[in-house]
């Protein structure tokens, strides 16, 4: 199982880690006998990429490089009002997605999927406070829904068969939104394993 996660200028940090956490430890309890999961840090190129709050990330490779990938994953962040006109990161998107077994955005990066055209159609969360705004851009092409931690659909099928859409609302709702994908791809069972594994257990101090 490969995974793909695509950078950005200013792309939201634990939009990016939290995903990557949650599919790097599942890969790291998956049984040795079984194929391993890689997960793979794609930029426009392989120069480094700085985050929303300032984090420096290296891509593994650049998106002339990159391979095919079952999960495509993109984050959200600043950067996607950017990324929405970028016509080469819209051509990577759409172009992975189109073969890859689940697309799979957080927070604000359900932007660059409409944009790129693989979620036309079709329903997805975001960000709370850009709900409205996406609604906005999209016109009707797209349906939103407020106040979920993330939403699957399904897209047509692809030349692996039956794809699917994942989106999480903002931030930290991208690590539930990765649990459960990877009760999807293997058990939840597992998944409550992998979630065990991080101590995940939210308990903010001021819940709102």
């Amino acid at each position: 199982m490969r995974f793909a996660f695509v950078l950005f200028e200013d792309f939201e940090e634990l939009d990016l880690v939290g995903p990557w956490e949650v599919l790097r430890m599942a890969s790291r309890l998956r049984a040795p006998d079984l194929e391993p999961w890689t997960c793979q840090l794609v930029g426009a190129d392989q120069g480094p990429v700085r985050a929303a709050k300032g984090m420096r990330v290296l891509p593994d490779v650049g998106f002339a490089q990159a391979s095919a990938c079952d999960v495509l994953v993109v984050p959200g962040g600043q950067g996607t009002r950017r990324g929405a006109s970028d016509p080469e990161l819209l051509r990577f998107i759409a172009e992975q997605s189109r073969g890859a077994r689940w697309s799979f955005s957080i927070c604000t990066g359900a932007l660059l999927f409409f944009e790129s055209g693989v979620s036309r159609g079709h329903r997805v969360t975001t960000y709370f406070a850009f709900v409205d705004e996406l609604r906005r851009r999209t016109a009707g092409a797209l349906e939103v829904l407020a106040d979920v931690r993330y939403v699957e659909d399904r897209l047509s099928d692809g030349p692996g068969g039956e794809r699917g859409l994942l989106s999480a609302a903002g931030v930290s709702a991208g690590i539930d939104a990765a649990l459960w994908l990877v009760g999807q791809l293997e058990s939840p069972a597992f998944a409550r394993a992998v979630q065990r594994a991080i101590q995940y257990d939210p308990a903010p101090p001021y819940p709102v």
